[in-house]
C-alpha cells in the first residue's frame, strides 16, 4: 500500500509542473511584448495563449500515446516536453521560437491531463483511489501558488529576469523525469494491451495490491467482453455523455474567467488596484485550502455529495455576485462570493473531475475515454477564455454571472439525475455497471 501512495503521488508530481508551467507565463506577459514589440492580437493569440492550444492538441491525442507507448512510457515523455519547454522558452531569442517551445509544454499539459489520473486509477485499491486521483488536483493548485510566489521572488533579479522565471520550472521537470523513470508499468495497461499476465501479476506483487488474482480475472473478463474498435459504441454511449457533461460544465461555471480574470472582475467591483491584486492572491489561497478539503472527504462522502456540494456553492455564490453588479454594492460583497465561488469549485468540480473520468470508462477504452473528457475540458477553456474579453465587451457583468448561474443550475440537474456514485467500487465493476 505505501508504494502504490508513493507512485501516485510521484506521477502527481506532473500535476505540479501543469499548475507552475500554466501560470508562469503571466510573470513574462509584459516583458516580453515589450522585447519582442508583438502586436497585441500577435501577442494574445500565439506568444500567451500558445501554450493554451498545445493543451488541446495534447488532451485529443493524448490517448495514443497511452494505449501505444503505455502509461510509464508517456509519464517520462511529459516529463521531457516539460523540460525541453522550460529550458528552450526561457533562452528563446523571438517570439515564434518562444511560442513553440511554450506550445510543446502545453502538449505536455494535456497529456498529463490523461495519462496520470490514468496511471494512478489503474494502480490504486478502490477504498483509497479518490484520494490518490485527486492528488493530481491538489498537486495542479499547488504548482500555481509556487509559480506566482517563485515569480515574485525572482522579479528583478536580473534584468530580463522573465528567462529566470521560465527556466526555474527545468528544476521540477529534471527532478520529476528522473523519479518517474523507476515507476512500474500500469498492471491493468499489461494485461489489456501486452496480454502479460505474469508481468501484471508481478508489478501487483510489488505495489502489494490487495485481491490480486480476483483484479486479473475481471481484467480479463471486462476486456473480453468489450469491443476495442471505437468509443461511440453503443455500450460506452452513457460514460461518453457523463464524460462530456462534466468537463463543459466545469468550464461552464466560469471558473477560467475567474482565475484569468480576476483582477478585472475586482476591478468591475470597485476595487483599486492594490486591494485587487491582493484579493487575486486570497482566491490562490482559498484555491488550495479547499482542494485540499475535497482531496480529504472524496472516498469519505463520495464524488457525487462533492459536486452536490459544490453546485448548491456555485448557485449562491454566482447569483450574488450577479445581484451585486445589477444592484451596484460594493466591493466587498463581489470578493466575497468569489471566495465562494472558488471553494465551491475546488471542493465540487475541481476535486473530482479527474478522479471521475478516470473511472466511468471500461479498461479497453479508458485513455479514449479521457481524451474525451479531457479534450471537452480544454477546448471549453480555450473558447471562454478567447471569448471573454468580447463578451465583456459587449454585455454587462449581471448578464454574465447571470449565464454562469443558468449553467450551473443545470449542472445541478445533471448531478441529481443523471452521475452516478463510484466511492469505493472497482473499476471493472462502474465500467460493468455503466456499459449495460
Amino acid at each position: 500500500m505505501n508504494k502504490i501512495v508513493y507512485w501516485s503521488f510521484t506521477v502527481a508530481i506532473a500535476g505540479f509542473l501543469f499548475g507552475f508551467d500554466t501560470a508562469v507565463i503571466s510573470g513574462a506577459d509584459q516583458s516580453i511584448q515589450a522585447l519582442w514589440e508583438t502586436p497585441p492580437l500577435f501577442h494574445g493569440l500565439f506568444v500567451m495563449s500558445s501554450a493554451l492550444w498545445g493543451t488541446v492538441l495534447g488532451a485529443l491525442m493524448g490517448n495514443w500515446p497511452c494505449d501505444r507507448l503505455g502509461r510509464k512510457k508517456t509519464l517520462v515523455l511529459i516529463g521531457v516536453l516539460y523540460l525541453l519547454s522550460a529550458l528552450g522558452s526561457a533562452l528563446a531569442q523571438d517570439p515564434y521560437t518562444f511560442a513553440i517551445l511554450r506550445f510543446i509544454g502545453g502538449v505536455g499539459v494535456g497529456v498529463s491531463s490523461i495519462a496520470v489520473p490514468a496511471y494512478i486509477s489503474e494502480i490504486a485499491p478502490a477504498k483509497i483511489r479518490g484520494r490518490l486521483v485527486a492528488t493530481y488536483q491538489f498537486q495542479i493548485v499547488f504548482g500555481i501558488l509556487v509559480a506566482f510566489l517563485s515569480n515574485y521572488l525572482l522579479s528583478g533579479v536580473i534584468v530580463e529576469d522573465w528567462r529566470m522565471m521560465l527556466g526555474v520550472e527545468a528544476l521540477p521537470a529534471l527532478v520529476y523525469f528522473l523519479m518517474v523513470l523507476k515507476a512500474p508499468e500500469s498492471p491493468r495497461w499489461l494485461l489489456l494491451h501486452r496480454n502479460d499476465e505474469t508481468e501484471a501479476r508481478r508489478v501487483f506483487l510489488e505495489l502489494q495490491s490487495e485481491d490480486i488474482e480476483q483484479t486479473i480475472n475481471a481484467v480479463k473478463r471486462d476486456s473480453s467482453s468489450q469491443s476495442k474498435e471505437s468509443l461511440f459504441k453503443p455500450e460506452y454511449r452513457f460514460p461518453v455523455v457523463l464524460a462530456f457533461l462534466l468537463a463543459a460544465f466545469n468550464q461552464l461555471s466560469g471558473i477560467n474567467f475567474i482565475i484569468y480574470y480576476a483582477p478585472r472582475v475586482f476591478d468591475m467591483a470597485g476595487l483599486d488596484g492594490s486591494a485587487a491584486l491582493l484579493s487575486t492572491a486570497g482566491v490562490g489561497l482559498v484555491n488550495l485550502i479547499f482542494t485540499m478539503l475535497g482531496v480529504s472527504l472524496i472516498d469519505r462522502i463520495g464524488r457525487k455529495s462533492l459536486m452536490y456540494i459544490g453546485s448548491f456553492g456555485y448557485l449562491l455564490s454566482l447569483a450574488t455576485v450577479t445581484w451585486a453588479f445589477s444592484s451596484q454594492m460594493g466591493g466587498t460583497v463581489v470578493v466575497g462570493a468569489v471566495f465562494v465561488f472558488i471553494a465551491a469549485h475546488a471542493i465540487g468540480q475541481g476535486a473530482v473531475i479527474w478522479v471521475f473520468i478516470a473511472e466511468i470508462f471500461p479498461n479497453s477504452v479508458r485513455s479514449k475515454g479521457q481524451s474525451l473528457g479531457s479534450g471537452t475540458h480544454w477546448v471549453f477553456a480555450a473558447l471562454i477564455t478567447l471569448i471573454m474579453p468580447q463578451v465583456l465587451a459587449s454585455f454587462s457583468a449581471p448578464q454574465v454571472f447571470g449565464f454562469f448561474t443558468f449553467a450551473m443550475f443545470l449542472q445541478l440537474l445533471f448531478v441529481r439525475f443523471l452521475m452516478p456514485e463510484t466511492k469505493g467500487r472497482t473499476l471493472e465493476d462502474v465500467s460493468a455497471a455503466l456499459s449495460k
